[in-house]
């Protein structure tokens, strides 16, 4: 018998339109011998399932689809939402309440990792190294001088929680720092700003196979703006995504292990992909990504085909975990 599958794309980030860009590539590639697939839209006005002509609204009370022939009961939520509501905990938290699987990390998880400041100090008590930092939990006390009292230029300064970039800049100057604080608190109301680390940028897929933690091949970033920004990651052409990363094997064997080790104490579930530098010395980290892109310019899709595994065996081992764990 098929399992129900809702396929969640959009939000109500910044990010909703990549979130639709990789809900559409797997709702093509996804097997449907196997499931039914329904692509749920959500946005702030309405979560619905758009079937030719005609769109039907979801009932919120139990997740459910009325449609003219019947009424559908979901066995598992694919989240395919960056930001928020899809990669906060708000929508687990929903799902987990409503006893309906889902294929990301639970409530807690998600919502902890969401907020970069946050796993950064979790990081840290787990023994990696991060970049040195300034946190802001407001606008009204974002003091430029406590940037160039305590950090090295350039810096990041990035909106605390969020992800592909967006409201985030790269800052060589004093003079810069107060125009990328605004641009950030535009887009969330604490903002992070990190010391720039020189090095290698890589990152690692991660999900269970087999109940095995299983690292997918490594990839080395190199962007061809001055730092991986939304354009760089999301527009051909702009930027270099090496899989396997051609870098020392000692360093891929640091960051396998450092993202395996974080998969396993942080609780993830699914597919996660985790962020580093390395400074030639040993892997600096960035951030996790617990919900990360499929479209067709994503990374772990990349990863999984380096490893041998076709986009429809990666959507099955995220449902089988979802229904697993």
């Amino acid at each position: 018998m098929k399992l129900n599958v809702a396929l969640l794309a959009g939000g109500y980030s910044g990010e909703s339109v990549i979130s639709v860009q990789s809900a559409g590539v797997i709702a093509q590639k996804i097997n449907r011998e196997k499931y039914n697939v329904y692509l749920i839209e959500i946005n702030k006005e309405r979560w619905c399932w758009k079937n030719n002509n005609e769109t039907f609204d979801i009932n919120r009370h139990d997740f459910s689809l009325q449609t003219p022939d019947r009424t559908i009961h979901f066995d598992v939520a694919f989240i395919m939402i960056h930001g928020t509501p899809g990669e906060n905990g708000l929508l687990q938290s929903y799902f987990e309440l409503l006893g309906i699987p889902h294929t990301t990390c639970n409530a807690m998880v998600s919502n902890v990792t969401f907020n970069k400041f946050y796993t950064i100090q979790l990081v840290k008590a787990l023994g990696l190294t991060t970049s040195r930092s300034v946190y802001f939990n407001n606008e009204a006390s974002a003091r430029p001088e406590d940037v160039f009292t305590h950090l090295n230029f350039p810096v990041f300064v990035k909106p605390n929680s969020g992800g592909s970039s967006i409201g985030m800049s790269k800052v060589k100057t004093a003079e810069e720092i107060e125009g990328a604080l605004e641009k950030a608190f535009r887009e969330d109301k604490e903002v992070l700003v990190e010391e720039y680390t020189m090095g290698d940028e890589l990152t690692c897929g991660v999900l269970r196979i087999n109940s095995e933690i299983t690292a997918l091949p490594v990839t080395l970033v190199k962007s061809k703006k001055d730092f991986f920004d939304f354009e760089a990651k999301y527009t051909q052409g702009m930027s270099d995504e090496i899989t396997p990363a051609p870098v020392d094997q000692k360093k891929t064997d640091q960051v396998v292990a450092a993202s395996k080790m974080l998969y396993e104490k942080l609780n993830c579930r699914g597919v996660v992909r985790f962020d580093f530098i390395h400074n030639g010395n040993e892997p600096v980290f960035l951030e996790v990504n617990t919900v990360p892109g499929m479209s067709s310019a994503s990374i772990v899709p990349q990863q999984a085909q380096a490893a041998g595994i076709q986009e429809t065996e990666l959507y099955d081992l995220i449902i089988e975990n979802a229904l697993k764990y």
